[in-house]
């Protein structure tokens, strides 16, 4: 998927107020002006502050999405929003399956095939979240657990809708404040693996398409190794950009070195 757009986006988590989270994207948006085109950036808030945050990127390219969704269009489910609500705001895209909502709040791979087929329905982009455990991966059966992952959450999905959708690699034991930064050559040989996965299920042609991003205390140092990689077609970062110095520093270095990273 080299020679296209390059995906690099974010997601916010419970942090950010309304007020934190405007003062970035104005920044942000100042940055993205500076920048080619050819980076497609997606910044993803907690949902207090989508609608404000929808009116402020009025106008400029960064794409907006939100951490999670209901499948159901409406219901008695307390604490839910569903994809009508997003749909409301403008949302251009919805993260679904983080590894923080299956290990905190039981998510499946089969509650996360609805969602997904919800958000297409609504004309919304899935950002599909996989990854494997620390235990997963010691006992090594990381490719049984991507394989089940993806083959469950995309059951049903068309060649066509897939063509809408992102897939983000996420270890859960390089993620969040404790984790181990991957090794770019174990990040390449797992993307390498899913673009196969993705070809047994829908054919080369259309699996090529599919961007596949890594996920996983991506920073200033290691940014570099993961791009450099075949089947790494974006980056979602979390701490690194949520600051803007350091993202700064990540986009202005991509952007001054494609297409080697596109």
């Amino acid at each position: 998927m080299k020679d296209k757009e390059i995906w690099i986006g974010t997601n916010w988590k419970m942090t950010k107020t309304l007020a934190g989270g405007l003062e970035y994207c104005k920044e942000l948006k100042e940055l993205a002006s500076s920048l080619n085109g050819s980076i497609k950036l997606f910044i993803i808030p907690p949902y207090t502050s989508l609608s404000r945050i929808r009116e402020e990127l009025s106008g400029h390219d960064i794409l907006l999405g939100a951490q999670n969704m209901h499948w159901e269009d409406k219901g008695a489910y307390t604490g839910e929003i569903s994809p009508l609500m997003l749909k409301e705001i403008g949302i251009d895209l919805v993260e679904l399956g983080h590894s923080e909502r299956r290990q905190y709040y039981n998510e499946n791979d089969h509650d996360l095939n609805k969602k997904i087929k919800a958000a297409l329905n609504h004309g919304m982009r899935p950002l599909v979240c996989i990854g494997e455990n620390k235990e997963q991966k010691d006992f090594g059966v990381s490719y049984e657990v991507l394989a089940q992952q993806l083959k469950v959450s995309l059951f049903g999905i068309t060649v066509e809708q897939l063509s809408n959708i992102l897939i983000a690699y996420e270890p859960v034991w390089a993620i969040g404040e404790g984790g181990t930064p991957a090794d770019a050559d174990y990040v390449a040989e797992i993307h390498n693996y899913l673009r196969c996965v993705l070809v047994d299920l829908y054919g080369e042609d259309a699996a090529k398409d599919v961007p596949l991003l890594f996920g996983g205390s991506v920073n200033t140092d290691n940014f570099k190794g993961y791009l450099s990689c075949k089947n790494v077609d974006g980056l979602f970062i979390g701490r690194a950009a949520w600051n803007m110095v350091t993202f700064e520093e990540i986009l202005r270095h991509i952007d001054s070195n494609l297409p080697i990273y596109s």
